[in-house]
């Protein structure tokens, strides 16, 4: 069978860098064919990180900063298909998610900013892009996120095995795939965020890599149980998050100020794990394999924790599945650029919460 080259590019909430993955759909089943990581300097990540709240001149620095991130988005495109061998001219699109500085789908604000210039993506790679893909879900009424539930109903959903796909990335979503009822996602909580900013306070470093910072430390259980009364995880889904509500702030506020800084991660870790496990107890009970995706798969404490937790469950990584945990991402956004670009639906709203399945995206010809 003739391929189908697509490229899906993500830049996620946890601010360390560009996934990019090259797919091809032109057989039974789209197959994963190569994969690049390009890190944010410390300085890029400054930058994004600042811009997540109000301050002297946005405008201009989101400008910037867009042009900069497209420029990274077009180097990795590069270097991806170098490592692939294969030529821009026989790329079909890239579907480029950009980076998430603000999102807020309440019914007050109703908006979703995301940093990415696309035309100049297109130009720089002379490759048509597919972009913006929560606003028209938005429009519709929607949460414009997680969008990955779609993807992941398409690829691991199993005809007699109640699966959940959870990806923990800055902030940790579930999907549900109960081969006898619809679809469920949202987004249930922070999943590597604030773990990783108090790590960068605390240690220098910018992840705590497999836990072991948390594991030194002991959970504190007032405080667990002061982030855990946070409105948000009364909400019924739809639902979704990010740094707007969960963020270095929030942590300070819920200190007092002499807790040890490793008892505070040991806390943020179970906090992650409780709030994953919980969603999945009180909304898919029934669930017989879970399977963990995004950067914090890799993290052993966590993934211990979650075991405990959701005990007579399977509980692995997405590998298990045929795609590595640290690619998942990435492939739902070439998959839903091969959605746009055929004119098919990317959302579910049963998901989001919009008035009914939308064409995501807005596309840039080469």
């Amino acid at each position: 069978m003739e391929p189908v080259y697509v490229i899906g590019i993500m830049s996620g909430t946890s601010l360390d860098g560009v996934d990019a993955v090259l797919i091809d759909f032109g057989q039974t089943a789209p197959v994963l064919l190569q994969t690049h990581f390009s890190p944010y300097d410390a300085k890029l990540r400054e930058q994004l990180l600042a811009l997540h709240h109000p301050g002297h001149d946005e405008l201009d620095r989101a400008a910037l900063l867009s042009n900069q991130l497209s420029r990274l988005y077009a180097q990795a495109t590069m270097d991806l298909l170098e490592k692939a061998g294969v030529p821009a001219q026989q790329i079909t699109a890239i579907g480029c998610h950009g980076q998430t500085v603000r999102h807020c789908p309440e019914a007050e604000k109703r908006y979703t900013t995301q940093l990415i210039n696309a035309a100049l993506l297109a130009e720089l790679t002379r490759i048509t892009v597919v972009a913006d893909f929560r606003s028209r879900d938005i429009a519709a009424g929607g949460q414009g996120a997680p969008l990955v539930p779609a993807f992941h109903d398409a690829l691991f959903k199993h005809a007699n095995h109640h699966r959940i796909i959870v990806n923990i990335g800055g902030i940790a979503n579930i999907t549900s795939l109960d081969p006898a009822k619809p679809v469920i996602g949202f987004d249930c909580g922070p999943g590597n965020l604030l773990m990783d900013a108090w790590c960068l306070r605390h240690t220098g470093r910018t992840y705590d890599q497999d836990g072991q910072w948390a594991a030194t430390g002991r959970v504190i259980t007032a405080l667990l149980e002061n982030f855990l009364a946070e409105d948000f995880f009364v909400r019924q889904p739809p639902k979704s998050t990010g740094r707007d509500l969960f963020n270095i702030h929030w942590l300070e506020r819920k200190l007092c100020g002499t807790e040890a800084p490793q008892d505070v991660q040991a806390t943020l870790l179970q906090f992650t794990a409780a709030t994953i496990a919980q969603a999945i107890m009180e909304h898919c009970p029934s669930v017989e394999e879970v399977y963990l995706c995004g950067g914090g798969a890799h993290n052993g404490v966590l993934l211990n924790r979650l075991i405990d937790s959701l005990p007579g469950r399977i509980v692995a990584l997405t590998d298990q599945l045929g795609v590595a945990a640290d690619w998942v991402e990435a492939f739902a956004f070439a998959w839903l650029a091969q959605q746009t670009l055929a004119r098919k639906t990317g959302s579910l709203a049963e998901v989001t919460g919009a008035r009914g399945n939308r064409i995501l995206g807005a596309i840039y010809p080469a």
